[in-house]
């Protein structure tokens, strides 16, 4: 797989080929983020505080589209919060670290932060820790989502709320069982069509 998959355009790059030397991230095929600046430095620049030694993964599914300046927050911006202040003394030494009890830090990580198969996410939205957003779904522009987002929702605001489901319940209940993402490329780019349609008779009738 191509880094820069677009000819003549470097701001699109695929994400899986700069996840490889990154434990904690897991990233399917042809997932993307376009950026005209630095898109190659997004692991670095937008994927915030995401220390290995914490553990918390980011997983990314295939096929997810990333749009410029999207922020994802990770545990490692997470502050103690169980006491009357909220300021790191302890990351400044001098004394200041005696006493202080990492569990009260932990206390407020949110696990792992999962970002689901298709879905598309909005100019400079920001995803907080722990979140999961399901299948299909739509982050708005400049959201903030601080909590899961069903499958094929559209999602918006900050902090970001459900707007409406983008197909009725059954429909996405036999989207989630069709799961097309993972079927194999060949039979991916043999159903295009049904793929990009609306007639999900016709999508399960490609399996």
């Amino acid at each position: 797989m191509s880094l820069q998959p677009l000819e003549g355009s470097r701001r699109v790059v695929f994400l899986k080929p700069l996840a490889r030397s990154r434990p904690n991230v897991e990233v399917g095929e042809f997932s993307y983020y376009d950026d005209p600046e630095d898109p190659i430095a997004f692991f670095d620049r937008n994927v915030l505080h995401h220390y290995e030694f914490i553990g918390d993964k980011l997983i990314i599914g295939r096929f997810v589209a990333i749009a410029t300046g999207v922020k994802i927050m990770m545990n490692g911006a997470t502050h103690a919060m169980t006491g009357f202040s909220t300021f790191p003394f302890n990351i400044f030494g001098k004394g200041w670290e005696r006493g202080f009890d990492p569990a009260t830090w932990a206390a407020g990580h949110k696990g792992d932060t999962v970002i689901g198969a298709d879905v598309w996410i909005g100019t400079e939205a920001m995803i907080m820790p722990g979140v999961t957003i399901g299948p299909g779904a739509i982050i708005a522009a400049r959201s903030v989502v601080t909590h899961d987002v069903p499958p094929y929702a559209l999602a918006a605001g900050n902090p970001a709320r459900v707007v409406r489901r983008r197909f009725d319940d059954e429909t996405i209940e036999r989207l989630l069982r069709v799961a097309w993402w993972d079927w194999p490329l060949k039979m991916i780019s043999q159903h295009l069509d049904v793929i990009r349609g609306a007639n999900i008779d016709a999508l399960e009738a490609a399996l």
